[in-house]
């Protein structure tokens, strides 16, 4: 996870620099060179002019939906999107995008969003907000535990294959109420409803094994880093996944965002997602406990 925490720091580090302070000039003998404000990337402010100017000349929603440019053209700008908004977010120089009301009204047209994130339900994750994106830019599905099940995948799959989107990311978060849940003991979790032991059931097989930590926060994030990896696994079973990862049309992901300081880890490599010991033959016990 060093790599990550790396990767981030480095991030805000150049993120901050684009509007803060720069040395600028050689020193000058008996003097220090000055500090002079670096001005901030034109592009965005460039593109809300172009959309102000087609508002007041009357541009069609259509044209109007054309004028902004894409955040992301493939995978790797679709990452680099993502881990560049979490870095705003965490360091507190989020932009909060918003739209202006004639881009609201033609976001009717059409959709665009680069990415779809399966996240937690949980009301302490609003996944826009973490990577500071606006409207139209996220496909988001979200449910209890990040789980990969009929429904979840159905919504990626429509996705990746009808939204024109580069990247699919399996969140999860600090504290998840529902991997914590599917820690418990069986007796325990058969007091819950038949919905939430159904639920519950996607999540055990992944955390079932894991490692015996006596730290409860530690254990907490290595549950819920096994659970991400595992329904990545379960996300690159689906063939229309799989036939848009041959065709370099996709990347799927996981990540973990830590509530107490903001920021998201990503696991992109085979071996940040490679699952900890046979899943097959945990999840042929589970299967064999439950009969």
């Amino acid at each position: 996870m060093s790599d990550n925490k790396i990767g981030r720091r480095d991030i805000c580090k150049g993120f901050l620099a684009l509007g803060g302070i720069a040395l600028t000039g050689a020193a000058v003998k008996g003097q220090e060179a000055k500090p002079s404000p670096t001005p901030a990337p034109l592009d965005p402010i460039l593109q809300d002019q172009r959309i102000a100017d087609a508002v007041k000349r009357g541009a069609t929603m259509e044209e109007i939906s054309k004028l902004r440019d894409p955040v992301a053209a493939n995978p790797q700008e679709a990452i680099r999107a993502l881990k560049t908004g979490n870095a705003r977010f965490f360091s507190g120089s989020a932009r909060r995008p918003e739209l202006s009301a004639a881009e609201r009204r033609a976001q009717i047209l059409a959709q665009t969003p680069f990415a779809v994130v399966l996240s937690c339900s949980d009301s302490r994750v609003p996944t826009e907000i973490i990577f500071d994106q606006g409207l139209g830019t996220l496909f988001i599905t979200r449910v209890a535990g990040n789980v990969v099940e009929t429904s979840t995948l159905g919504s990626i799959e429509y996705g990746v294959e009808h939204l024109k989107t580069y990247l699919v990311v399996v969140m999860g978060h600090e504290g998840c109420g529902a991997v914590k849940a599917a820690l418990l003991s069986p007796a325990e979790r058969s007091r819950e409803s038949e919905n939430v032991q159904a639920l519950l059931n996607h999540i055990v097989p992944a955390v079932s094994s894991i490692a015996k930590i006596r730290d409860e926060k530690a254990k907490m994030r290595e549950a819920v880093v096994a659970n991400v990896r595992q329904q990545v696994q379960n996300l690159k079973r689906a063939k229309s996944i799989q036939n848009a990862v041959s065709r370099n049309k996709i990347a799927v992901i996981g990540a973990y965002y830590e509530i107490t300081s903001g920021a998201v880890d990503f696991f992109e490599t085979d071996e940040d997602l490679r699952l900890a010991g046979n899943y097959g033959e945990r999840c042929g016990k589970w299967r064999s406990h439950l009969a």
